[in-house]
This record gives C-alpha cells, structure tokens and sequence, in this order.
C-alpha cells in the first residue's frame, strides 16, 4: 500500500492528548512515530486509569501504531539518544513546558541550523511570550480562557465540553502544519518552524459566538441543546423518550409540520413563517412541537422525519455509538494490539479510495527501545550497557492485533 506519508519519520516528546492525537494522525496516514517516553512512567496518559485491558482509554486512543522509547532525559547519554534521531528524522514534535525542549538541547532554532529541511512543531497551552506563557494549560482551564465554558451548558450552570476541545483542537491544527510544511518543503526544500497553541486553536472554533459577540457586544446564552439563531433546535419528548430536531430553514419548517407532525395549520401561521419569526417565539414554537412530537415513539418519529427530509438524530449512549449501525455498515471497525489484550479501533474519518489507514498497535512502554538505541548509533555492547545502567529501559511487546488467541472485543461479533 502506499500511504500519503510513507517514508517520512517523525519524532514525538509527547505527553497527555494534543501532541499524541496529532503524531497519530500521521501514523494513520503511514507515519513512522518515534514516541519519546520516560523510564518507569511513560507518557502520564498510560495510567489516567487502566479501563482498556490494563492500558489507559486515552493513551489507547491516541498511540496506535508508533515505537516507544524510554529513556531519561535527564542524563546526557538520554539527550545525546534522542538527539541523534531527531538528527534522522523529518519531522519533530514536541509539547513539553515551555522552554523545557530548549534544556534538552532540542530548540528549534538549534535543530534547524544544523538541518534546515527539519519541520518542527511546538505545541503549548498558551504561545510562546505574553503573560500567560508558564501557566498551567490543562483542557478544562483552556476551554474556561477560550469562553467555551461560558456558552456551554444551560442557562443556569456553565459546563465544559464532554471531551477535550481544547486539545483535539490543538492537536488537530498541529497535524496539519505538519502536512503543509512537508508539502511545502517537497517544493522548496525548506523546514519549517510552527507554534501551536491551545488557547488559539480553541478560541479559532469559537467563531459563531466569537463573531456575535464582537458585533453585538452581548455575551450568547448558553441554551443546553437550543441554537440562539435557529428554532426549532432542540430535544424533543416522545412517547418513550426524546428526539433533537433541527430546523435550519423555512422549507425544513413547513415539512415538519405538514408531512411529519400533521399540524399544516403552523406553516403559514405568522408567529413561525420565517426563522426570525420562529426564534423571536421561540417558547410557542417549541411547546407546540413538543406537543405533536409526544405522540410517536423514538423509533416511529425517527422514521417519519428521515422520510420527510427533517434532519433529526437520537440521543444515543456510548453503548449504543459502539453497535452503532451506520458504523457497522460501512465497516468502520479494526482490531488492534495494546499491551494486554486485542481491541476495537475506528477507522479515521478520512478514508482515502485507494488506500486504507495504518491502524497499528499500541506500543508498550520502551517496546522499541534496543532496536532504537542501536539506529541511534550504538553498538549492541553499548545498548546492553545503557539498558542495564538503567539510562533506557526495554519494553516487553504488546498482544497482537494478529493473535487470535484473544475473544471478540467489547463490540462483540459483527
């Protein structure tokens, strides 16, 4: 197979979610990842909790199909290691304390005297420089400083994002400064170096409220599942439960109400006519939605609303996005290796025609660690040497995707 960027080798010292979500995104895309980790602990995500078999849920999500080498930094033997593979490699990433890369003797502006051709990519909470640069830059912080917090939630209590915003975003935006810059050192032949922040990454996604708020001077309400531009947007009872529907235009209105509700009367009334009329009353609209939408179950008004065109989703648990069936039709599910047992992995969503996602395992912790200190320049003697000294450590292999020793995943059979 040949995938977009087979052949280039990228270093990672790496920790938590953003930097790991972007160097896998290019391991998916093929990749070479060397993930740098420290002797005895690793990447700290390894043991946020032992959900997977033993293995971290997040450290799983994000650390298919990369080498892990441990070794500590803090000795001059650790650096010199390193060092000479980021001499080797395309790429550098790094998303350590600020300035604590440039201690380590992996500076930017050092590595790219030497090798101008190298793309390196520094990703922090907050920026190099200004006030904030050596804060604490955790997700739920960032998404507090981006104003996510302040318009997420219902009217009465502000809440953070189900997820990591702030770092999916970062990380996001970090894989693809990486692809811009080998594309653009592919035509000229120059590196690159590029400053990701959290905080920019973040409040870029704000744009809709950001730009409302610039041009109003008003802080948006947070409305739970409600839109503040669009109605009727929201959940809505059924028989058995609840449905969301979103109603973005006067067409979708006037087939809601006449081809899925029956109430064709609320087409034409002047209270609904229009969007700016519906969010003007937006209390009489949704009550009479919900009014109409109580009289079907979940499934039935589902059905009713994808034959008319209304677009509408359930309120699905986790449970259920795992069997979820348009995953499963499209065969979105892999199995791959972590360090105690075979697991499910989805696909990325990008799916190339010609070409299917580098779904590798997950490596354990300084895996690949003789194997790299011997391409770093070492003689085995040496390698021995440094592992036993205890400057690197030797990982034992995770448990093949290609094991079957293993039964179905959580996913169960197809």
């Amino acid at each position: 197979m040949n995938r977009p960027l087979d052949g280039v080798t990228v270093v990672a010292l790496e920790q938590a979610v953003a930097a790991p979500l972007a160097t896998r995104n290019l391991a998916d895309l093929g990749a070479r990842v060397i993930k740098v980790e420290r002797v005895g602990r690793g990447d700290f995500a390894r043991d946020y909790d032992h959900v997977v078999h033993g293995t971290g849920a997040h450290f799983v999500w994000l650390n298919r199909g990369k080498e892990s080498l441990a070794v500590d930094l803090k000795t001059d033997e650790g650096r010199r290691i390193v060092r000479r593979l980021v001499d080797r490699a395309d790429v550098f990433v790094q998303n350590l304390a600020p300035g604590a890369a440039a201690r380590l003797g992996l500076d930017a502006a050092e590595l790219r005297a030497e090798r101008p051709e190298l793309v390196v990519v520094n990703l922090s909470g907050y920026g190099a420089g200004g006030p904030y640069e050596h804060r604490k830059a955790y997700d739920m912080l960032v998404q507090a400083e981006a104003g996510l917090v302040s318009i997420t939630g219902t009217p009465a209590t502000p809440v953070k994002t189900g997820i990591p915003t702030a770092d999916i975003a970062a990380g996001m935006y970090c894989a693809q400064s990486v692809l811009a810059a080998l594309l653009r050192r592919a035509r000229t032949g120059e590196g690159a170096t590029v400053d990701v922040s959290m905080l920019e990454a973040t409040v870029e996604w704000m744009g809709y409220p950001l730009y409302t708020s610039m041009h109003t001077g008003e802080q948006p309400a947070r409305m739970g599942l409600s839109h503040g531009a669009i109605a009727p947007y929201d959940a809505y009872p059924t028989r058995d439960g609840q449905i969301l529907i979103g109603v973005q235009n006067d067409s979708g209105w006037r087939a809601l109400v006449t081809g899925v509700l029956g109430v064709p009367d609320l087409a034409d009334d002047p209270r609904f006519v229009t969007n700016l009329d519906r969010v003007r009353n937006r209390a009489e609209c949704d009550a009479l939605v919900a009014e109409q939408t109580a009289r079907w179950s979940t499934v039935e008004l589902d059905a009713r609303l994808a034959a008319a065109g209304v677009p509408a989703a359930e309120v699905r648990e986790m449970g259920e996005v795992l069997a979820h069936p348009q995953l499963r039709e499209r065969d979105r599910w892999r199995t791959i290796g972590t360090e105690h047992a075979r697991v499910p992995a989805l696909l990325p969503p990008a799916t190339f025609a010609d070409v299917e996602a580098r779904m590798g395992d997950v490596p354990a912790l300084g895996q690949h660690t003789r194997a790299l200190l011997l391409e770093a320049g070492l003689t085995a003697a040496e390698a021995d040497d440094v592992l036993a000294r205890g400057v690197a450590a030797q990982g034992r292999p995770p448990r093949s995707a290609a094991d079957g020793s293993d039964g179905p995943g959580p996913l169960g059979p197809a």
